[in-house]
């Protein structure tokens, strides 16, 4: 829910509702009240994301913003198991990812309004990678174009088997995304149902926003990225409503050895909660995933898949489990959901399934484990 508003707050929204048009010194004449005070108030109501902006814009009902990570992703496929110290025969590819640009990307392919906030070089790279998003239907009005750095790269070495060997990322030009940046944007922030954020962002601007999170009413999803990134979150995950990590991240957000296997991924879940997340999702990749809320913990196993690439399906997961909580399911299935277009995902030789849609995803709920 958004923060409530006063009575007058609401009157001036209704009349903007009835008449985006309507200028300050028409509701002004219509409400009996000065000029300035109306002013203040559509103020508080950008503030408080009931309107997006001048002109008066009013969001969609349901509405997500991804906020962190876009990057230009190169991959090599090994033809046989890689030798070390030598030159290796490898399949290569290009194509765009990044964590939350991957979510931004799988929310739109599944029909959820969706927004995305980032950093790109002034490069060809990063024209390219925001044309494509707009292609898909992604508002990118707000992401951040600089020149002091490039766009930032990923290289994936994939075994054999799909399987990433070796990750390389020049991942700079994140550093430059300020927490003062987050008052640029901030009316798209406020205005949303959910905001994602991936730890590709600097830390204090990661909790920057969990700490500016309470005053509104989105709620806020983050994750974790990866082991080293982990230490971008605060010692509380107090504000953050949804928290994604794999196993391992989990291992060392909370600083311990949980085990292996599905109980030790609920455990791990529910140490989250212990850690202030509303709640959690833990992946243990081939072995599921554990779900973790105030009433349960629980842990289902993985959608069997015929794997052809890895690469994006956690993002996937993340994008599926979102899109099924805005569509009013609860955690448990919503991440089942998402689980499930993790796996497709590692069905594609690319990092976001360009068959995704909710129709593609009914077709294959039959593969969901009971």
């Amino acid at each position: 829910m958004k923060t409530e508003l006063s009575a007058q707050e609401a009157a001036v929204l209704e009349i903007i509702r009835a008449n985006p048009f309507a200028g300050q010194q028409e509701i002004a004449g219509e409400m009996g009240l000065a000029r300035s005070t109306i002013a203040a108030h559509i103020v508080q109501l950008i503030q408080k994301g009931y309107l997006l902006g001048r002109g008066y814009l009013l969001p969609d009902a349901q509405r997500a913003v991804c906020v962190g990570g876009a990057v230009l992703d190169r991959k090599y496929h090994a033809h046989r198991p890689l030798i070390e110290g030598t030159s290796n025969p490898v399949n290569g590819s290009r194509s765009f990812g990044g964590v939350a640009r991957n979510v931004a990307e799988n929310l739109a392919l599944l029909g959820t309004p969706t927004s995305f906030v980032s950093i790109v070089g002034d490069d060809e790279t990063g024209r390219q990678l925001l044309r494509h998003l707009r292609d898909r239907g992604v508002d990118v009005s707000q992401v951040i174009t600089s020149s002091e750095k490039p766009t930032a790269e990923y290289a994936a070495v994939l075994d054999p088997a799909g399987d990433l060997a070796y990750g390389i990322a020049d991942m700079g030009i994140f550093d430059l995304f300020a927490p003062a940046h987050l008052d640029r944007i901030w009316p798209h922030l406020a205005s949303a149902s959910w905001v994602f954020a991936d730890c590709n962002l600097p830390g204090e601007t990661l909790q920057g926003l969990i700490s500016r999170k309470h005053a509104v009413g989105f709620k806020l999803a983050v994750d974790a990225v990866s082991t080293p990134k982990v230490a971008k979150l605060p010692q509380s995950l107090n504000g953050i409503d949804l928290i994604f990590m794999n196993l391992d991240e989990a291992r060392a957000y909370l600083k311990t050895d949980f085990g292996s296997g599905p109980e030790a991924a609920k455990k791990a879940a529910q140490g989250l909660l212990a850690a202030g997340a509303g709640e959690s999702v833990v992946s243990i990749g081939s072995n599921g995933i554990a779900v973790a809320n105030g009433q349960r913990a629980a842990a289902f196993p993985a959608v069997t898949a015929n794997v052809v690439d890895i690469t994006g399906a956690g993002d996937a997961m993340i994008a599926g489990t979102l899109h099924n909580l805005l569509s009013g399911e609860n955690i448990f299935t919503a991440a089942r959901i998402g689980a499930l277009i993790g796996t497709l995902t590692t069905e594609s030789d690319a990092s976001v399934c360009s068959e995704l849609s909710e129709n593609f995803v009914r077709a294959n709920m039959h593969r969901m484990p009971a």
